[in-house]
């Protein structure tokens, strides 16, 4: 079934969250809302209540595809944002057990029910910092492309907003290292992009699917947010 959205989009796909109760899903689900899109958004049972109003509400668990692949529908644009929330070093063996496991499932039943554009937030890398957790994301979109479904990779290295403010005080060096053509690059992949950016370039990924597998860097990122 096809939708339309509310601001000359033209026809667009229902839309299919993991993570919807998380730092990006909520308000991303509020902006496709508002766009007029169909959402549905899984959670588990305890959490549903904080799912956005106005979303189809799945209950299932990310870590399990068959409890919610029955759940996605058909030409869906799957979005997947489950991961562990403030990740650290200290936290290598949870992006196994929840960061992982949960791509996979994903991807599993994004396969199985035909999904007609995958998004997967990764994250940026090389990088000098946090090897385990972009070890698992690099599994994930390994996953991702080798399922054979049209997709779209987003590599933001820090994201800001609220409770993730700290790194606003590194925007000054990040200014210096981009003036230096042995590290400009290196502070381009590695930049910090607001939430509202995310959103707005997920947002553009759903909109403007493309062709094959496509990654988004912080530069594209950027760009499809403006």
């Amino acid at each position: 079934m096809t939708h339309r959205g509310r601001d000359d989009a033209g026809p667009v796909n229902p839309v299919f969250i993991t993570g919807g109760t998380g730092y990006l899903g909520r308000p991303l689900i509020t902006a496709l809302l508002e766009r007029g899109f169909v959402v549905h958004a899984l959670a588990r049972p305890q959490s549903v209540r904080r799912l956005p109003t106005g979303a189809v509400h799945v209950v299932g668990n990310a870590l399990d595809d068959t409890t919610f692949a029955a759940a996605i529908p058909p030409r869906a644009t799957f979005v997947h944002l489950v991961g562990t929330p403030h990740p650290n070093p200290a936290k290598a063996s949870e992006f196994r057990r929840v960061d992982l496991a949960s791509i996979k499932a994903a991807v599993a039943a994004a396969i199985r029910t035909g999904v007609h554009h995958f998004i997967y937030v990764s994250v940026a890398h090389p990088a000098p910092v946090m090897h385990a957790y972009i070890a698992v994301r690099e599994e994930g979109e390994a996953l991702v492309r080798s399922s054979g479904i049209r997709a779209t990779i987003l590599r933001p290295w820090y994201i800001l907003g609220p409770g993730h403010r700290w790194p606003y005080l590194l925007l000054a060096i990040y200014a210096v290292l981009r003036c230096i053509p042995a590290t400009r690059q290196g502070a381009a992949r590695l930049g910090l992009v607001t939430r509202q950016t995310m959103i707005a370039a997920i947002v553009s990924a759903i909109r403007t699917p493309g062709e094959g597998v496509r990654t988004m860097e912080v530069p594209e990122i950027r760009q499809a947010a403006a």
